[in-house]
């Protein structure tokens, strides 16, 4: 769910098509984290406006709305796909594992921190969230922690459940890119395809499996369909010139024409075997995206405004939660029902407000902790600019 790539592209020596590539980021992937960051809250206006989740209860033509989840799965190979950068063009070698993992740590939890404390505060002082008590001793231990997974708390922030999902599945990288460097990208995918899907097959029967499916295990699947994705970023001019993007259409349709007919409550109790189906498809588009095609689309994922909601989109789906909450239970509901008119109202207010909020929220927990990778860099940085700010307010002699 967060942004930027581990690595910078580097310069290709073959006659393919280039990559494309501005200040050091792949162009069109921080506008695939913002739009899909964007459709996360709107899911959740729509989730409050149209009571009778999982069934669909809006109007017909808003009924793609119900499923914010899928955004997240484009999230989780997304993120596959960008830790996978740097190995992709380095024979799949990671450059250390405890290196790997302190930037990590670096990067994600100074932002989910503060929103967790963020939340906690609206939790305990406004609205808790919806379905949930208020947070608890035991809420704040192991949000904090990334376990909520594992264990069971009232939850500060509906938004927080894939945080922790993400976090294991960087616990794994290191060993999915010594399997891929060893033995390749198909066996690696397929091994972790045959494992999740055991899982799947024995989980309604056997209990011991079943209780396995709280780490929403598939995720493991999209991850590593991520993870071989970015392979194109490195290959050669016959790989990158195929047809990704129609690639990924012909493999989409198929999953969207069964979420069609089978109707969205059927959909979301089998969000296991849809996830992992929908995963190539999402593979083959970053692939496309990245290669420059659709040219329209990376056109547009590379406007400004769209680039610009990328930069923040880790925060912006961090907090935007508590804030939608607020703003239906305490600002629109008391003054309309349910439906289309609460719906475009709470919409029209919490749009702006969020993504004002995370962008200053960004500015001090998230941006920082990208542009400078280390405490000491940061520190310098800190420092550089107080001493600009003195400067700047000291009188001329």
């Amino acid at each position: 769910m967060e942004s930027s790539e581990e690595g910078t592209a580097g310069d290709l020596t073959s006659t393919a098509p280039p990559i494309p590539v501005e200040r050091g980021r792949l162009v069109g992937l921080d506008g695939i984290r913002g739009v899909a960051a964007l459709f996360v809250m709107v899911h959740h206006c729509w989730l409050l406006s149209f009571p009778g989740y999982p069934a669909s209860t809006g109007p017909g033509w808003l009924g793609w709305l119900l499923y914010g989840h899928f955004a997240v799965v484009v999230f989780i190979v997304l993120s596959g796909f960008s830790l996978a950068v740097s190995p992709a063009r380095s024979g799949w070698r990671l450059g250390g594992a405890r290196r790997f993992a302190r930037r990590r740590a670096w990067r994600i939890l100074p932002p989910y921190w503060a929103a967790l404390a963020f939340s906690l505060v609206i939790a305990w002082t406004l609205v808790s969230q919806p379905g949930e008590g208020a947070p608890t001793a035991k809420s704040v231990l192991v949000y904090g922690l990334l376990l909520q997974d594992l264990f069971g708390a009232p939850s500060p922030n509906g938004a927080f459940w894939s945080i922790a999902v993400e976090a294991q599945l960087y616990l794994a990288f290191p060993l999915l890119l010594l399997v891929l460097r060893r033995a390749g990208a198909i066996v690696m995918l397929v091994a972790v395809t045959v494992v999740v899907a055991a899982i799947g097959v024995l989980a309604p029967s056997v209990h011991l499996v079943d209780m396995l499916m709280r780490l929403t295990p598939q995720f493991a699947v999209l991850f590593a369909v991520g993870v071989v994705a970015a392979g194109v970023i490195g290959a050669g001019e016959r790989a990158r010139r195929l047809p990704w993007h129609w690639l990924a259409l012909l493999a989409a349709v198929p999953v969207f024409a069964v979420i069609v007919i089978r109707g969205s409550v059927w959909t979301v109790e089998h969000y296991f075997w849809i996830d992992i189906a929908l995963g190539p498809a999402v593979g083959l588009l970053l692939a496309g995206v990245v290669t420059g095609r659709p040219a329209p689309l990376v056109r547009l994922l590379d406007l400004r405004p769209i680039r610009t909601l990328g930069s923040f989109s880790y925060t912006l789906y961090l907090i935007h939660a508590p804030i939608v909450v607020v703003l239906f239970q305490m600002v629109v509901a008391p003054h309309l029902p349910t439906g289309l008119p609460s719906f475009l109202t709470v919409l029209a207010i919490a749009a702006p407000v969020s993504l004002l909020t995370a962008r200053a929220f960004a500015a001090v927990f998230e941006l920082p902790f990208q542009r400078h990778r280390s405490r000491s860099a940061l520190r310098a940085a800190v420092r550089a600019r107080l001493a600009r700010m003195r400067a700047a307010v000291r009188p001329a002699p």
